[in-house]
């Protein structure tokens, strides 16, 4: 990547399938092991996949020459460097953290998370914190309360992993939804990590295709919300940059019954999201300053 960026590439999107997607994959009897949901991801053609150590080992990755991002839970300061480091040594070129409890004052949370970027600091690795349900960013409002207390504290914006399915069914939204998800575009901008999995106001998961075979309405409408995401994202981004992207469908607890099989859709999310982007990537130029 460091020649791409020395040559003055364009911006990069790398694509991740999640080991989450593929649980429950191969039954009770003989479910599928790590290293073949690996394999079924690389196959697919993704760039990377996302997961945690353990499982995941520097060896699997290694074999595997993919792109490794990690997920981490943290909830107390003595976790932080320990886990983190554990991170670097498997391999993670970017690690994405859950933390805290949906009940943790703002102020708790400003702390932690200062204790996680002085630490990723340290280590070099490139560490970003989720907008997720049941941790200290549940809400749109303690997401951009965290990252206000961060930014005063550190005088620097705080990395956050997007996934705007949590605050859409928070709030209930209708589509088109980017007024109302995209109230700090420069945090959308100094992002790389995002958490693409389709969804509408009412549901944090909606299938991308139908049993038709045909796009579903509710998907195309949240292609739209992707491609301004994109158009965000790159307004800002210099020469090589990367863009750490999961196409996303939930193991059980988030696909309904009548959903498409998790795996298929995810391909066809993964599709998508390559045209929105070499579309929005067209238009792209060096920002300026």
């Amino acid at each position: 990547m460091s020649e791409k960026k020395a040559s003055g590439a364009k911006p990069v999107l790398v694509q991740l399938g999640s080991l989450w997607t593929l649980t429950d994959y191969g039954g009770k009897k003989s479910p599928w092991s790590v290293e073949k949901k690996i394999r079924k991801i690389r196959k697919a053609g993704f760039d990377g996949f996302m997961g945690r150590v353990p499982p995941v080992t520097r060896e699997m990755i290694e074999e595997n020459g993919l792109v490794f991002s990690g997920i981490v839970d943290l909830g107390r300061a003595s976790e932080v460097r320990p886990r983190l480091k554990r991170l670097k040594l498997a391999g993670a070129r970017c690690v994405n953290v859950q933390m805290l409890d949906h009940d943790t004052p703002t102020h708790r949370a400003v702390s932690l998370a200062r204790r996680v970027m002085e630490a990723a600091d340290t280590l070099a690795l490139d560490v970003s914190i989720e907008v997720h349900r049941d941790t200290c960013t549940e809400t749109p409002e303690k997401a951009y309360a965290l990252a206000e207390g961060f930014e005063k504290a550190e005088k620097r914006p705080l990395k956050m992993t997007w996934d705007f399915s949590h605050p859409a069914v928070v709030k209930s939204l209708g589509a088109p939804f980017w007024d109302r998800l995209a109230e700090r575009p420069d945090l959308i901008q100094v992002a790389n990590q995002f958490h693409m999995r389709p969804f509408n106001g009412h549901h944090a998961q909606i299938p991308a295709m139908g049993w038709d075979g045909k796009l579903t309405p509710e998907f195309r409408d949240w292609l739209e919300f992707a491609e301004r995401v994109f158009a965000c994202w790159l307004e800002a981004a210099t020469p090589g940059r990367e863009i750490f992207v999961c196409p996303e469908q939930g193991a059980p607890g988030y696909d309904l019954s009548v959903f498409p099989d998790r795996w298929d859709d995810i391909q066809v999310i993964r599709r998508q999201l390559g045209k929105v982007w070499k579309r929005q990537l067209r238009s792209w130029t060096m920002p300026k300053g």
